[in-house]
């Protein structure tokens, strides 16, 4: 599939690498953007062998410094809320992709860019990373995911911070308040993502995506459900062969041969 503003690859057999390709602009998300990494998503979710996606920004200076202002500028209370969807149904598919997703964050994380991470599984930053949601210095609120997002990451408090001061953090503030996993000089990050990502490759597929099913259907839950729904998917691992394999392979004192199934 042909892409315009991003960059979709495999880097290395099972791993994917989704890069928002607008370095002129600092990556930011235009509609065309936004769409594309819609397709994308829907794309790596049909590879049977993608079992990582890796999500970043080209050019060094942004992961993404948000939406494209200038193409929003103009836009009608219609045309706003149709940007939003447009914004919004791109993160989900990228959200409920059945695969980990890591956000590989350099440089400006702001606004949409934040959001675009939040909406992935977790975010490796670099230690010149910056984050905020500073749709009030432009008086408009987040438009997708934001004010949704980041008080389940952070908690209500400190999201209301950001969210009404468009306050920034820098990669270690943000790793303090937990939007942010690790913090990793910015020549080493692609590195550490890719050692993370390779991790995971040794971890049982099917396993890896019923835990991500699981977290996914289970945080909005109350306990008691969400705790049935985790001996379901317990109960549901025991007809694969892969834990046959793995628990074989762990008494045999070797390493697993994961087949997927």
């Amino acid at each position: 599939m042909n892409y315009e503003n991003i960059l979709l690859e495999q880097i290395e057999p099972a791993i994917w690498l989704l890069t928002v390709n607008r370095p002129r602009s600092f990556n930011a998300l235009d509609a065309l953007t936004l769409k594309e990494i819609h397709r994308a998503a829907l794309e790596v979710g049909e590879k049977e062998d993608a079992r990582v996606l890796l999500v970043t920004g080209a050019g060094g200076k942004a992961f993404v410094a948000g939406a494209d202002i200038a193409a929003m500028q103009g836009m009608s209370g219609i045309e706003g809320r149709q940007f939003s969807r447009i914004g919004m149904e791109a993160f989900r598919a990228l959200e409920l992709l059945p695969i980990p997703v890591i956000a590989l964050v350099d440089g400006y994380c702001l606004g949409g860019g934040c959001e675009l991470a939040m909406a992935c599984d977790w975010i490796l930053a670099s230690d010149r990373a910056v984050f905020g949601q500073p749709e009030v210095n432009l008086g408009v609120t987040p438009g997708f995911g934001g004010s949704q997002r980041l008080p389940r990451l952070i908690g209500r408090a400190r999201a209301m911070e950001l969210l009404v001061t468009g306050r920034r953090l820098t990669a270690d503030e943000a790793l303090a308040w937990g939007l942010v996993n690790h913090v990793h000089p910015a020549d080493r990050l692609r590195q550490e993502g890719l050692a993370m990502a390779r991790g995971i490759l040794e971890k049982g597929p099917l396993a890896v995506k019923l835990v991500k099913e699981a977290v996914q259907r289970g945080q909005d839950l109350d306990l008691d459900n969400a705790c049935a729904l985790e001996s379901e998917v317990f109960g549901l691992c025991f007809s694969s062969e892969d834990q046959k394999e793995g628990m074989s392979a762990f008494l045999e004192k070797r390493s697993p041969d994961y087949k997927g199934r």
